[in-house]
């Protein structure tokens, strides 16, 4: 039964993820450099960009996963996070809190994901990201982020792993569009280069 189950709960995903890349295909490079590329593409009814990080880091996929599991920890690595927490750990998934730092005037941001981790066949973990912003009330000083859908994906390429980092975000509020625009460059740039340094050590 749990082998069924986890087979359900791997073709769900793929098919979330097939949704997610379905509505974000036309992916434009918006920056390539010291081997990561970012790139962009319009969500379809959205204001806001999805975005798409991919490098490859000379590390183990232990070392990677312990780096993700590590919440609080992941602050350290993660583009303008404050403070990060676990709310609730299940098996395979997980919960947690996230404060982010905004750029003045802009309210800052906190966000809560429901994290589903999952092994593939050929070696491969798949991070789904999905924003639950009602499972915890609001923090008084902070917009919540009103939706997230994402995921990491580590896939094994001979002594390295290529890291592949996604994510639409509807940040809720108002967000001036020059201030949007920087962050889904610099978010999946900075906390790549971030989490390198460290999966490199």
């Amino acid at each position: 039964m749990g082998s069924l189950h986890r087979m359900a709960v791997l073709l769900g995903l793929t098919a979330v993820l097939a949704t997610s890349v379905a509505q974000a295909e036309d992916w434009k490079v918006a920056k390539n450099e010291d081997g990561i590329k970012v790139s962009l593409s319009e969500v379809a009814g959205s204001d806001y960009k999805a975005y798409q990080g991919v490098t490859l880091m000379k590390t183990t996929m232990a070392k990677l996963r312990a780096l993700q599991e590590d919440v609080s920890g992941a602050c350290a690595w993660i583009h303008e996070c404050k403070l990060q927490k676990l709310l609730k750990h299940e098996g395979d998934q997980s919960w947690t809190y996230t404060q982010f730092n905004t750029p003045w005037p802009v309210t800052p941001r906190d966000s809560v994901l429901h994290i589903t981790t999952l092994e593939g066949a050929d070696g491969s973990l798949t991070r789904k990201l999905e924003g639950v912003p009602k499972y915890i009330p609001e923090e008084k000083g902070f917009v919540r982020v009103a939706k997230v859908e994402g995921f990491w994906k580590f896939v094994p390429k001979g002594d390295q792993i290529e890291v592949t980092y996604q994510v639409h975000t509807e940040p809720g509020g108002s967000v001036p569009s020059m201030v949007a625009n920087k962050f889904v460059v610099d978010a999946p740039f900075n906390t790549l280069k971030n989490l390198k340094a460290l999966a490199e050590k």
